[in-house]
């Protein structure tokens, strides 16, 4: 039981940091859907008509764009519902492409809605519910399934890898994936947390930005 526990707990540290070593296009791509978490948090914010919510998913550097940006945006919105909605676009759009050039990663368009990984979505189902088992059980089931499936592979084509050169090629193939994968998975749960992760503090009473 402790090994289980263990290995669960390593499999979801290693979905944390999943999009910085393994897949990063999942990660970023999520950030790019028109029902992703940047998205939702510029309409609600338009809607209220106060930046503060969006301002998280930028630099501090780039802070002032966006708020600059954000005002044409409420004034644009004031002229009609085609206006407002090439407004609310234009902005969705910088909004993301500066959030993705801060992360390192090139902008390739919106993308639509419903283009997220489920391992993703769980992730966010697991913010809004507080509570992470589900996601643990996709992530480390996938994994572990991903473990298994190679390990077998490989073990059988140990059995005949002395029977020719063509034989332990196709070893020594299912070798590298099987020792690359793993050690991926590894490396992923054991490496530090990225993003300046430290000790999150609450705000000072009556503390508020503007």
């Amino acid at each position: 039981m402790k090994t289980r526990n263990g290995f669960v707990e390593m499999m979801l540290v290693f979905f944390i940091f999943i999009g910085i070593w393994f897949i990063p296009n999942i990660t970023f791509a999520h950030c790019d859907t028109l029902d992703g978490p940047v998205v939702l948090t510029a309409k609600a914010a338009l809607e209220k008509g106060d930046i503060i919510p969006v301002l998280k998913w930028v630099r501090k550097d780039d802070e002032k764009e966006i708020r600059a940006q954000f005002d044409k945006t409420l004034a644009v919105r004031k002229q009609g519902k085609e206006a407002k909605e090439l407004a609310d676009m234009y902005f969705f759009e910088t909004l993301v492409r500066i959030h993705r050039a801060g992360e390192g990663a090139p902008y390739t368009g919106l993308k639509e809605a419903g283009a997220v990984e489920p391992s993703v979505a769980e992730a966010d189902k697991a913010l809004e519910s507080g509570s992470v088992d589900k996601l643990v059980k996709l992530v480390t089931d996938a994994a572990e399934k991903g473990i298994r499936e190679r390990f077998a592979y490989t073990v059988e084509t140990k059995k005949h890898a002395e029977h020719g050169v063509e034989y332990g090629r196709k070893f020594v193939a299912a070798y590298v994936e099987f020792t690359h994968y793993v050690e991926r998975l590894h490396m992923d749960a054991m490496g530090p947390m990225g993003h300046n992760h430290g000790k999150a503090e609450a705000p000072a009473a009556g503390e508020h930005q503007h």
